[in-house]
């Protein structure tokens, strides 16, 4: 989307606007402001023209202009109807000097997770890379992981999902039908999270930050461990859903905000805590109670010889001793 386009559609998601004030605005003539609305009518938006000027009365329900419009985030969308990867894509965009980028798809054919695992990513689902350049050492990367986390599970939780998250950041779903006491192992994996960076020892050149999250997906689509949005609640706006997404992450990375403040919003939503874990690292594998997490993201477990402090790894919730 161009940035005329762009323009317009933000000064139009504030309410009706003439023509003649869009063209001074944007200092472009008043014949470029007709093309760029007759554009956007194209793409699927409602606009209509009064006495006030154009206000758009629908919006498209999925592409880079409606994701954009009336965003509260700092990023431009890439949209793509079907790609292999948006990380991929994201990482392409990374060397090409982009910044501020969420590419988004329908589906993905070659989508992956942790340790290159298979990740189902058919056509309903949110599929998004965001590309960034923060100005933080390497150290602090997995801060961002959780943070998109917390925001995916904040917006699951708004559409009536009982989402929570094993650390560091498989967003879970559990049944709001079962009274299960909180040591209740968990339910079905809604979301994940992948997280690419590329840096020198005190600063990261760029990060891809990956999301996936059944949405609107039948279940029997999925491999077994998995639920999806529609599974749960019903089919949601992915339009609405990605943008609270979107929304989330960007206020809780803010570059003139405290990242310690993730840790708080994790610990909100977090199914491990107090749960009793196996966590296995590449070397090793710690077991025992979940008890905290520390910046910028590890577990801290208390074991039979003390405290554990793991920076990455495998997370097993364990059923507790004694239950069946």
């Amino acid at each position: 989307m161009n940035a005329t386009r762009r323009a317009i559609l933000a000064a139009l998601a504030a309410g009706p606007v003439t023509g003649p004030a869009l063209a001074d605005r944007l200092d472009v003539s008043r014949a470029a402001v007709w093309k760029q609305v007759e554009s956007l009518r194209e793409a699927g938006f409602r606009i209509e023209s009064g006495d006030d000027g154009y206000r758009v009365e629908s919006v498209p329900a999925y592409g880079a202009a409606a994701i954009e419009f009336d965003l509260d985030a700092p990023y431009r969308i890439e949209y793509h109807e079907e790609i292999g990867s948006t990380n991929d894509r994201a990482r392409e965009l990374a060397e090409a000097g982009e910044v501020g980028m969420a590419v988004v798809a329908d589906e993905q054919t070659g989508g992956r997770g942790r340790l290159d695992r298979e990740w189902t990513a058919p056509s309903g689902g949110v599929w998004a890379s965001l590309l960034l350049r923060p100005n933080r050492p390497p150290s602090a990367v997995p801060i961002y992981t959780l943070a998109a986390a917390v925001a995916v599970t904040r917006a699951a939780r708004e559409a009536g999902a009982d989402a929570r998250i094993k650390w560091p950041n498989d967003v879970l779903v559990f049944d709001s039908r079962e009274s299960a006491p909180e040591t209740e192992i968990s339910r079905d994996k809604l979301a994940g999270i992948l997280t690419e960076m590329e840096g020198e020892a005190d600063r990261v050149s760029w990060l891809v930050v990956g999301i996936g999250v059944n949405a609107n997906i039948d279940a029997e689509a999925l491999p077994s461990g998995a639920t999806s949005l529609r599974a749960e609640v019903g089919d949601v706006d992915r339009r609405v859903f990605l943008q609270r997404v979107l929304e989330e992450f960007a206020s809780l990375t803010s570059e003139a905000g405290d990242l310690r403040n993730v840790l708080e919003a994790w610990r909100d939503h977090a199914a491990t805590l107090g749960q009793r874990v196996r966590v296995q690292t590449p070397t090793e594998t710690a077991e025992g109670e979940a008890i905290d997490v520390r910046f910028p993201g590890s577990l801290v477990i208390r074991t039979e010889g003390g405290e554990r402090v793991v920076t990455a790894g495998d997370c097993e919730h364990l059923r507790p001793s004694g239950s069946e």
